[in-house]
C-alpha cells in the first residue's frame, strides 16, 4: 500500500540513523519560500507522512514526522526519537469555529485600513487579531510524550479505554463498536490535552499561537523546554505567533522570576515581546514594573537597626558572601541563585568514578610534594586574613585564595584551603567552613526568597511600607501580563527564495461595506512571475483570499486601488518595481447569510466592557456583567477575589448608586 507516493512500511521504522535531528532541524539555511498558506503544504509533502486511513476523519488529517534526538539514548527504546504530529483541521467542520487565543491576544502590528467610516472604538477593535476573519484551516503542531504520536496506529476504546488498532472497529475487551464519532471524540481530546510537550497552532493566514510547552518538568526524558522552543523557532516561519505565558518552574510563576532575572519572560529568549496586558496595563507600565522590582536594593532588607537578624537577612548575607561579585539588588541575588541552581542540576548528572582508595592515594601524593613548613606557612597566612575580617563574617573561597596567592603555588593553596576547616588559631579560635549548597538546598532557598521578596500576595514586614507597596504593585503588574507576541517577518525571505519573481502585498479593501459586513483581513503576499499583468495579480489575489478566509470564498478582485483605469494587460513590474510593494485590492464578496458567522475570529456576539481599570475589551481575565446595565467588568476590579465564586446577581457601582434603577429591577448591589 502506498500513501502520498511512499511505502507504508516507512511509518513503522524505528531505526533513527536516517532521521533528521530534532536538535538541528530544519537547518539554518531553511527559509520561507512563500506565505504560510503555501509553504506549509510544501513542507508537509516534503517531510511528512500521512498515516492511513485518512478517509475516517477527512477534516482532521494527521501528518507525521519522526526525528532522532541528537545522539541521545532512551531508557526504554534505545535511540531517543520524537514524533511531530501535524493535524490539519478543517474549520468549517470544527467543533470550535472561533479562536479563543485570537480573542485576547491584543494588538499585533501597525497595519491600519486606509479608509474607515466607523467610530474609533470599532477601529481599535479591528486592528487586533480578534478582528481577523475566520480562516478555513488550522494546523496543529503537536509533540506528545516521548515516542508517542496522535497519528500512530492505536486509539483508545470509548468504552473501556483499551488500546485499539486504527483498523479495529470492535474492542476485544468490552465488545464496544467504535464509530466515527468515537474516533473524532478521541482526536479532539488529543487536541485539548494539556500534557503535550509541544502544542502550537497556526491559522492558514500565518497567525499562530503556542498553547503549551512542557520540557523535562512536564515529563520528557530527552527534551528540555529550551530544546522544544529552539525547534519551534527554527520551524515556525509564520507571520506572527502569540503565547499566553502561564509557565511554572520550580513550582513558581516563571514569568515573574524570569522577568526579574533577565528583564523579560522566558519566551523573550526567543524574541517574544509584550503583546497586551490584562487590566489595561500598558507596555511602558509593564517595563517599569520589572525594573522597579528588580532594582530594589538589598540594603533595604538588611538594615534593621538593633533588631535581631532574621532568617531572610542571614540567607541574603550568605549568598552575598558566596558570590564572587557584589550582589546589590534583588535582580543580582536571584540571577546568582538561579545560576547556582542551573550549575548544580547540570553537575548532578555527572558521575564521580573515583573510589575512596584512589582519593586517599591522590592525597598522599600531594602530601609528598611539600614539606610541613610550607603547609603551615600558607595556613597561617590564611588564618591572618580570616582574623582581619571583623566579626564572624564569611569569606568566600576564591577571595581567600586571592588574598594569599603570593604565599605559595596554586596547587599548595588549593590543598591548604581543602584542609583548613577545623584548624585552631593561636587565640583558640577555630576555622569553620561550609560548602556551596546542593540543588535541593538551592531550590529551597530560591522558593523561600521568591515567597519573601517577589510573591505579591504575602504580607511581609522585611522592608519599609512604601517600598513594600511599590514592590507588591510591581509584582502584580508583571503577573498580569501574559500575552507575548513574535513577528517572524517571513516576507523578508521571499525575495531570496524567489529571486526572479515579484512579491506583492495585497491589502483587501472591499466595496459596499456596512458595519455588519465589515472585514479587515491582514495583507496577503502574492508571488507572481516577472511578466505578470494586472489581470494575473487580480486572479492570484482573489484565489489567495478565497483560500484563506471562509467569508471570502466568493471574493472577486475588481481593481487595484490607485491604479484605476490602467489596462489589465499592463505588466505590474512597470508599476511597482522589483521590491515588495503594498497595493490595495478592491472587490466584492457576499458577507451576509450563512457566511456572516465567519466574519471575525472573536465571534459575532457583541458586548460592552467598561471596567474601572480602563479595560475596554476582553483580555482573558475573569469577568461578570451587571444585571442592570449589562456592562461587563473584571471580577477583581469589582472586589471579588479570584478564589471566590461569581455571585448569581451583581450590580455595578454606577447602577448601585442609581436607586431608582436598582429598585425597579429588584436586585441588591454587589
Amino acid at each position: 500500500m502506498v500513501v502520498n507516493g511512499r511505502p507504508l512500511k516507512r511509518m513503522k521504522r524505528r531505526v533513527t540513523a536516517d532521521l533528521n535531528d530534532f536538535l538541528t532541524f530544519p537547518s539554518g539555511e531553511y527559509t520561507a519560500t512563500g506565505p504560510f498558506r503555501t509553504s506549509v503544504r510544501e513542507f508537509l509533502l516534503r517531510h511528512a507522512l500521512l498515516p492511513p486511513p485518512s478517509s475516517l476523519l477527512p477534516h482532521l488529517l494527521t501528518w507525521q514526522i519522526l526525528f532522532r534526538v541528537g545522539e541521545q539514548r532512551s531508557n526504554v527504546n534505545g535511540d531517543a526519537s520524537v514524533c511531530l504530529d501535524v493535524v490539519e483541521e478543517d474549520v468549517t467542520r470544527s467543533r470550535s469555529v472561533y479562536c479563543d487565543q485570537c480573542r485576547v491576544v491584543g494588538e499585533f502590528n501597525s497595519t491600519r485600513p486606509k479608509r474607515f467610516n466607523f467610530d474609533s472604538v470599532v477601529f481599535r477593535l479591528f486592528s487586533w487579531w480578534s478582528g481577523n476573519p475566520v480562516c478555513g484551516k488550522r494546523y496543529h503542531f503537536i509533540i506528545k510524550g516521548d515516542g508517542a504520536s496522535i497519528g500512530g496506529y492505536n486509539k483508545s476504546c470509548a468504552g473501556c479505554g483499551a488500546s485499539l488498532h486504527l483498523s479495529d472497529s470492535r474492542c476485544k475487551s468490552c465488545n464496544h463498536v467504535m464509530t466515527t464519532k468515537d474516533i473524532e471524540d478521541w482526536m479532539y481530546n488529543q487536541l485539548d490535552d494539556t500534557n503535550h510537550l509541544l502544542h502550537g497552532v497556526v491559522h492558514v493566514n500565518g497567525y499562530g499561537h503556542i498553547l503549551r510547552v512542557n520540557g523535562r518538568e512536564g515529563g520528557s526524558q530527552v527534551l528540555s523546554g529550551s530544546h522544544i522552543m529552539d525547534f519551534w523557532d527554527r520551524l515556525c516561519k509564520a507571520l506572527g505567533v502569540s503565547v499566553m505565558d502561564v509557565s511554572k518552574k520550580y513550582g513558581l510563576e516563571f514569568r515573574l522570576l524570569h522577568s526579574v532575572v533577565k528583564g523579560h519572560p522566558w519566551y523573550g529568549d526567543w524574541g517574544y515581546e509584550f503583546g497586551s496586558g490584562s487590566y489595561a496595563i500598558t507596555h511602558e507600565a509593564y517595563n517599569d514594573a520589572i525594573e522597579t522590582l528588580a532594582n530594589v536594593p538589598l540594603s533595604t532588607l538588611l538594615s534593621q537597626g538593633r533588631k535581631p537578624r532574621t532568617h531572610l537577612q542571614d540567607l541574603i548575607a550568605f549568598y552575598q558572601i558566596l558570590s564572587e561579585v557584589e550582589l546589590v539588588t534583588i535582580r543580582e541575588l536571584f540571577r546568582y541563585l538561579t545560576t547556582l541552581l542551573h550549575d548544580a542540576n547540570k553537575n548532578r548528572t555527572m558521575v564521580d568514578f573515583r573510589t575512596p582508595k584512589k582519593v586517599r592515594l591522590s592525597e598522599s601524593r600531594v602530601l609528598c610534594v611539600w614539606n610541613t613548613s610550607d603547609i603551615v606557612r600558607v595556613e597561617e597566612a590564611m588564618v591572618r586574613v580570616l582574623r582581619a575580617v571583623s566579626g564572624s563574617s564569611w569569606v568566600c573561597w576564591r577571595s581567600l585564595r586571592g588574598a594569599v596567592c603570593r604565599v605559595g603555588e596554586p596547587e599548595l593553596l588549593d590543598y591548604c584551603l581543602k584542609e583548613l576547616k577545623g584548624k585552631q588559631a593561636a587565640d583558640g579560635m577555630v576555622v569553620n567552613a561550609r560548602a556551596n549548597p546542593d540543588s535541593d538546598h538551592l531550590l529551597r532557598d530560591l522558593r523561600y526568597l521568591y515567597e519573601a521578596l517577589l510573591h505579591p500576595q504575602l504580607d511581609t514586614n522585611h522592608m519599609p511600607i512604601t517600598k513594600r507597596n511599590t514592590a507588591v504593585s510591581s509584582a502584580m503588574k508583571i503577573l498580569d501580563c501574559k500575552q507575548f507576541v513574535k513577528n517572524y517577518h517571513p516576507e523578508c525571505f521571499f525575495s531570496k527564495a524567489n529571486p526572479y519573481s515579484l512579491i506583492i502585498s495585497c491589502k483587501l479593501e472591499p466595496v459596499e461595506q456596512t458595519e455588519e459586513t465589515f472585514v479587515n483581513p491582514p495583507p496577503e503576499h502574492i508571488i507572481v512571475s516577472p511578466n505578470a499583468t494586472i489581470y494575473d495579480l487580480k486572479v492570484e489575489a482573489s484565489k489567495a483570499f478565497q483560500e484563506v478566509y471562509l467569508i471570502l470564498r466568493r471574493f472577486q478582485a475588481e481593481e487595484l486601488v490607485d491604479y484605476r483605469g490602467v489596462d489589465e494587460s499592463t505588466q505590474i513590474k512597470l508599476l511597482f518595481g522589483s521590491k515588495i510593494e503594498t497595493v490595495g485590492v478592491r472587490g466584492k464578496y457576499v458577507g451576509k447569510g450563512s457566511l456572516s458567522k465567519f466574519r471575525m475570529e472573536r465571534g459575532v456576539e457583541t458586548w460592552m466592557l467598561d471596567c474601572r481599570c480602563g479595560a475596554k475589551d476582553d483580555d482573558g481575565e475573569r469577568m461578570l456583567a451587571c444585571d442592570v446595565c449589562g456592562v461587563w467588568q473584571h471580577t477583581r476590579c469589582a472586589g471579588i477575589l479570584d478564589s471566590d465564586v461569581v455571585p448569581l446577581k451583581f450590580v455595578c457601582y454606577k447602577c448601585d448608586h442609581d436607586d431608582k434603577m436598582v429598585d425597579s429591577i429588584g436586585l441588591v448591589g454587589g
